[in-house]
This record gives structure tokens, sequence and C-alpha cells, in this order.
């Protein structure tokens, strides 16, 4: 007898132990509890202690309140000018409403990736490919607007969203590779031209210059020939034996410049040596 009672009181302190564990509930700093009574949403549990009626009450779902990170897979999109470039995000919500977003869609997560994913095509298929490598801020801005509508119906707040990479595929990435490098030859072969036409001109210039200043240099010797001739003639007038004393002193000179030579193997003699002796002597008797 005693032991039956012992045995119905240690049932009993069980199940007022159970009742109280299930009926007292605490949750966390940053966390929200969804409760539902006999399989319908009865209300939100907030972080601190809180009563449920156990056996008929049961938490359905753990939400966190905290900012929720999501990454946005990469994608292939195709721009206005038919490019095929390469883009992923990454953006921040935060759950506001927790029984909005357990109950308003199957799984948040997967519905805002692919949200993110298709108003993201639709935005840069909208655009041309050096306004959509070189507008993330404007991107970003009309993305946030497209989607923020969208996830609020759902309790959830979109904080922001980052554009981490937008690049053109490998094939179009190789292409514009191959364009640059052109375009570079281009300009190389240009300047190259330039500067070949330019040290051209700058050669005939000099060429011209040259020529000009070689005409000039002739025309003043040539004045100086003359003065000296004019000079020559008035000094000597009819006078012979100056004349023939300068040009036998430049025909002898002429003489040994000639014999002085290396290569020289043969000199030149007047054809009558002693006739021009005499003439020479017969002019400086005179």
């Amino acid at each position: 007898m005693e032991f039956g009672v012992l045995y119905s009181s240690l049932i009993f302190v069980v199940i007022v132990v159970v009742t109280l564990f299930k009926g007292v509930k605490l949750v966390s700093q940053g966390s929200k509890w969804v409760i539902q009574r006999m399989g319908k949403y009865h209300s939100t549990l907030t972080p601190g202690l809180n009563f449920i009626i156990p056996y008929f009450d049961r938490v359905a779902y753990k939400v966190t309140t905290k900012d929720i990170v999501l990454d946005i897979p990469s994608q292939e999109v195709i721009t206005k000018d038919n490019v095929v470039i390469i883009a992923n995000a990454v953006a921040f919500i935060n759950i506001v409403h927790p029984e909005k977003a357990v109950y308003g869609v199957e799984n948040y997560i997967v519905a805002i990736q692919n949200l993110v994913q298709t108003s993201l095509r639709s935005i840069v298929g909208e655009m041309q490919l050096d306004d959509a490598l070189s507008s993330r801020d404007m991107i970003k801005a009309k993305l946030k607007t497209s989607i923020s509508d969208d996830i609020s119906d759902w309790g959830i707040t979109l904080k922001t969203v980052e554009i981490q990479d937008i690049n053109p595929s490998a094939t179009m990435q190789k292409a514009m590779e191959e364009q640059a490098a052109a375009e570079r030859q281009r300009r190389a072969t240009v300047t190259r031209a330039d500067g070949d036409k330019h040290a051209a001109i700058l050669q005939a210039e000099g060429r011209l210059e040259a020529s000009r200043l070689d005409g000039q240099a002739k025309i003043v010797l040539a004045d100086a020939s003359q003065q000296a001739i004019e000079k020559v003639t008035q000094a000597i007038k009819d006078k012979e034996l100056p004349v023939m004393y300068l040009l036998g002193e430049k025909y002898i000179e002429s003489i040994k410049a000639l014999a002085a030579s290396e290569n020289s193997k043969t000199i030149v003699l007047p054809a009558d040596i002693p006739a021009a002796v005499r003439g020479v002597m017969g002019g400086l008797s005179k």
C-alpha cells in the first residue's frame, strides 16, 4: 500500500515537472518563437520568460531577429546589347514579423534569393554592357526598391543589397582583351607613324636649311673671289710679270703636293722645261 502511494506520488511529481517545463519558455535575446495552439497560429514569444498552456500550445518555429546575410549565387545575365555577364550579390535582411515569414512563404531564404536573382536579371537586361559594369550604385538602388515591397508582405525588411561581382563572361573577357590589345597596337602604329612623319619633316627642313646656308656661303665666297680678282686686276693692270710669277708659284706648289702624296706614281712636268725657264727668266730680265 505504501509502495503504491509512493509510486503514484512520483508519477504526479514527474507530470507536474513536465507540465511546468512545457508551460514555461525562456526565449533568448535575438530570437522570437512562433506558438501554435491546436495546430493554428496563436502568438509570438518575445525574448524573456514566457508562459504557454502545456499540451495545447507548442513552439512551431524559432526565428532569429538578427540581421541575416543572404549570399545570392552567381548567374549569367544578358545585357541590352546581347553580352553575357556574370553577376552575384549579397543581401542583408531582418525578420520583423516572424509569423508572416513562416506562414507567408514556404521558404523565405530561397524565395528572397530567387527574387533577387530575377530582379537583377531584369535590371541588367535593360542596360548596355558599359553601363552595367560602371553603374553598381544605380543597380543596387533599383534592386532594393524592387525587392523591398515584395518581401515586406512576408514581414521581412531588406536592410541593403550589394553587388559583389559583375564581370563579362570568360568568352567576352577574351574578346575584350583582344579588342584592347588591337586598340593599343593601333595607337602604337599611329604614334610611330606620327614620329616618322615628324622626323622626316625635320630632316627635310634640316636639308633645306643646310642647302640655303650652303648657297649663301657660295654666294659669299663668289663675292669674295670677285672682289679679290678685281683688286688683283687693279693692282697688276697691264703688267704680266706678277701674273706669271703667281701662276708659276701655284704651279710649283701643286707639283710639290702631288709629289708628296703616298699614292703618287707620276710627277707631271712641263713639256719644254728649258723654254719655260727661259720664258720666266726672260720675263724677269725685262
